[in-house]
């Protein structure tokens, strides 16, 4: 700043002056003048320890995309073009890539329900549509636990998330039954799922009519039917699952329910809505 103030006024109070006055070594004020773009670089380098702060105190799992937003909340401002060079390019900094999600072995299929989404997944309100799915997780002792969640289609919000040792009906119960007493929507609410055997036994079936719930579907054997629940898995294990290890069932689901309630839902920004969080376009 102060080598600024020299260029400005050198001619109007002379060099010799200014320089004595700013208590400025001339061999210093002259280098600067020989790397005009020396401000430029050192901003740059800001930018640089932002980013590798930002990403590392994430757990390694933001993207270009997202960290243009986490940016933009400490008042940096840059197109998204030269976020993906700073972080891609000069600073060599990924986001940690994607598994791919295993088959179950289904059940028995009772009662199956059409698809009256038809991948139309944009919904004019909350709590009109829901969407649910499982997924597995292996803790460090090598035991199976597995993963009920529900969506809010609206704003792809996380209405409840629940883990148990057994991917079964009473855990896709609980799940529901959870969501239901936080958000308590109204009758005719829309719940999709796949063609698991827990969303088509008779007990489920029968559990979501005594609550005025209506069940959808998707065909059997096509994922982008629940494009929504694949992607949120998707990312629930590329950015809690697959970079940490959970030594107990408590452990995981303390993990769970700080990444869904806080992270997810409040501060991870999302394309589907606009880059804003969940919370803020409900909000907003």
């Amino acid at each position: 700043m102060a080598y600024r103030f020299v260029d400005k006024y050198k001619e109007f109070f002379g060099l010799r002056w200014l320089l004595r006055r700013l208590d400025i070594y001339p061999n210093a004020y002259y280098n600067y003048r020989k790397n005009p773009r020396a401000s430029y670089h050192r901003k740059k380098q800001e930018i640089f320890h932002q980013i590798k702060s930002i990403y590392y105190n994430n757990n390694r799992i933001l993207g270009h995309r997202p960290m243009k937003i986490f940016l933009e909340r400490k008042g940096v401002s840059l197109s998204k073009t030269t976020v993906h060079k700073y972080m891609n390019q000069e600073l060599d900094l990924h986001a940690i890539i994607m598994r791919k999600k295993p088959s179950y072995v289904r059940g028995i299929k009772n009662k199956i329900f059409p698809n009256l989404l038809r991948q139309k997944f944009q919904v004019k309100a909350p709590n009109l549509v829901w969407c649910t799915d499982f997924t597995y997780i292996r803790l460090s002792n090598g035991k199976m636990r597995y993963n009920c969640t529900v969506m809010d289609l609206y704003d792809r919000s996380v209405v409840s998330s629940l883990n148990s040792e057994h991917i079964n009906t009473e855990l896709a119960k609980a799940a529901v039954e959870k969501a239901l007493g936080t958000e308590r929507p109204g009758k005719g609410l829309i719940l999709h799922s796949d063609q698991g055997s827990q969303y088509t036994s008779w007990e489920f079936v029968n559990y979501c009519k005594k609550r005025g719930i209506r069940q959808s579907m998707s065909k059997a054997g096509c994922p982008y039917d629940n494009a929504p629940m694949e992607r949120f898995y998707n990312t629930f294990k590329n950015e809690l699952i697959y970079p940490n290890s959970f030594p107990s069932a408590e452990s995981l689901d303390e993990a769970v329910r700080r990444y869904v309630c806080v992270w997810y839902n409040h501060i991870r920004p999302h394309s589907y809505n606009g880059w804003k969080t969940p919370f803020e376009a409900r909000h907003t």
